[in-house]
């Protein structure tokens, strides 16, 4: 089992909060890189409109993300092509893009939702494991870079180690 596969605590819970208070749960929700199936676990059963996409697929059978969510794709998250979500979450996953893939996916993505978070660690350098996928590519991610590189969010939730980022409309 991979175990690089779930994601910091720091602000779950608060993001958990700030989810149920802007999304009733009836919302369709796409969470990308599901890993462990956190945000589904953090949302509850409620939540029956969850759409997942993994690109390992040992994650999928490993913490039975197929019995979590109402769909998923084992699938890249680069070049895919979906409809409309009220959320998406990309949680712990544009380090392990490239800047250009990662900007790609995002801009892909912005206009297919109410609302997105993108939850990053910041300055965490970490190479491929059993899960090649696992390799962070932009390991120089802090605040004022993420601010930087990617126009259009505001910070939700940070600290000097992690950041969570909304849409900034």
């Amino acid at each position: 089992m991979d175990k690089a596969a779930s994601s910091y605590s720091i602000f779950k819970d608060k993001v958990g909060e700030w989810i149920r208070r802007n999304f009733d749960n009836g919302s369709t929700i796409l969470d990308v890189g599901a890993g462990n199936g956190t945000y589904r676990d953090l949302l509850g059963d409620g939540y029956v409109n969850m759409d997942a996409v993994e690109i390992y697929y040992p994650n999928i059978i490993d913490y039975k993300l197929l019995e979590k969510y109402r769909s998923v794709a084992n699938r890249n998250i680069v070049g895919l092509e979906y409809q409309h979500y009220d959320l998406i979450i990309f949680g712990d996953i544009i380090e392990h893009l490239t800047v250009e893939e990662a900007k790609k996916v995002l801009d892909y993505a912005y206009p297919r939702c109410k609302n997105m978070i993108v939850a990053v660690p910041y300055r965490f350098h970490q190479g491929p494991n059993e899960n090649q996928w696992e390799e962070h590519k932009q390991a120089d991610l802090t605040h004022a870079v993420f601010m930087e590189r990617y126009p259009g969010f505001k910070p939700l939730y940070n600290n000097n180690k992690y950041g969570y980022y909304i849409k900034d409309e």
